[in-house]
């Protein structure tokens, strides 16, 4: 096997760290041909679909695959701005606004990158710039508060594929959920109030977070659990009572069962139960993307006030808010302790030393 060496690498660079936070992914255009190999690449992954692989393989080639790409890309076009997708241009910004302030704390010795599970840019190449700038300890954030094996999982995945190509591994940490970080928990919670501030309350508050098949709870996966936890931590810190909020799962794809209740039957349920003003908020999601804006603002909103809704509301993901940078800011700080640099001036300076002498024993 040939392994990747850095570029442009040499024995007395001084030592930098690399943040890099990664996000789902996106197609590189709202088109049937953009989307139709960011859906194979995503649908491909094992983590994200655990069928027997001939038959899976079938079914996403011989029907999925010719299918589905004209509908995402259809949806896409909806939401898709000058900039490129949603999710993209949040994502940027995030990594934008969190470089500035290792900036302002850590002066250049911290490189903040981010990167896409699927599509581009690439988790690859995004270890590659990190580690060819002189990144020689990499912190992993992948911006999904709630643990679940097909998205934090696949995303640890991708990067231990990666450094099984690498001559040289960096140290290397790995945020695997934030799930009751007391930060992320104050964001969602600010984040409903000022909406309450702004547009009053309404009848019920719906937490709404991607569903899974309800057989990877049965195998194991946290996901489930840790979306509850989410919910009952922000409605405690609001005083909400339990008539006043719900928890429902979207996104629901296929023939098996998926985590209950389902946001599109529950949009459908409400008003017959009472509930004529709703507000929904999606804790999972850090950027608003395709689920949030096309699928909960327009589709939910559609099915809640055909069924007799007056009042729909979606309050809008954390995205590059500032106190969310500061939050992810600070999770990130706390997952780097230890690797402040000292003394790094002569720990170079022997470097340089050390090679200058190997050079000349040449």
């Amino acid at each position: 096997m040939k392994y990747k060496s850095q570029t442009g690498f040499t024995h007395n660079q001084a030592d930098k760290i690399g943040v890099l936070i990664t996000n789902l992914g996106t197609p590189q255009a709202p088109t049937k041909q953009a989307v139709k190999p960011y859906l194979k690449q995503f649908l491909s992954d094992t983590r994200v679909v655990e069928l027997p692989k001939a038959i899976w393989w079938f079914i996403l080639n011989g029907i999925i695959l010719n299918t589905r790409p004209k509908r995402s890309a259809a949806a896409y076009k909806t939401v898709w701005s000058d900039e490129g997708s949603p999710l993209l241009v949040h994502t940027k910004n995030q990594a934008k606004g969190l470089a500035t302030r290792f900036a302002e704390t850590w002066g250049d010795k911290v490189i903040v990158d981010y990167a896409m599970r699927y599509g581009q840019p690439s988790i690859d190449s995004a270890i590659d710039s990190l580690l060819n700038a002189g990144a020689r300890k990499i912190v992993v954030l992948p911006l999904y508060p709630q643990y679940c094996a097909s998205t934090t999982g696949s995303t640890f995945d991708a990067i231990a594929n990666d450094f099984l190509k690498r001559r040289w591994l960096p140290d290397f940490r790995f945020i695997s959920q934030y799930v009751d970080n007391p930060g992320y928990i104050k964001c969602i919670a600010d984040t409903i109030k000022a909406h309450w501030d702004k547009h009053g309350r309404a009848d019920k508050l719906l937490f709404s977070y991607h569903g899974i098949p309800k057989k990877y709870l049965l195998k194991g996966d946290p996901y489930h659990c840790q979306c509850y936890k989410t919910t009952r931590l922000v409605t405690d810190l609001l005083g909400l009572g339990p008539d006043e909020y719900m928890t429902s799962f979207q996104s629901r794809v296929g023939i098996d069962e998926w985590l209950k209740p389902y946001t599109d039957d529950t949009m459908k349920a409400l008003p017959s139960q009472g509930v004529k003003s709703l507000q929904v908020i999606c804790p999972g999601f850090s950027s608003d993307c395709l689920e949030t804006i096309e699928e909960i603002g327009e589709e939910n909103r559609e099915y809640f006030e055909e069924n007799g809704g007056e009042r729909y509301e979606y309050i809008a993901s954390l995205n590059s808010d500032d106190a969310h940078l500061d939050m992810l800011f600070e999770l990130l700080q706390n997952n780097m302790q230890g690797w402040q640099p000292q003394h790094v001036e002569d720990e170079f300076e022997q470097r340089g030393l050390r090679a200058k002498q190997l050079g000349a024993e040449r």
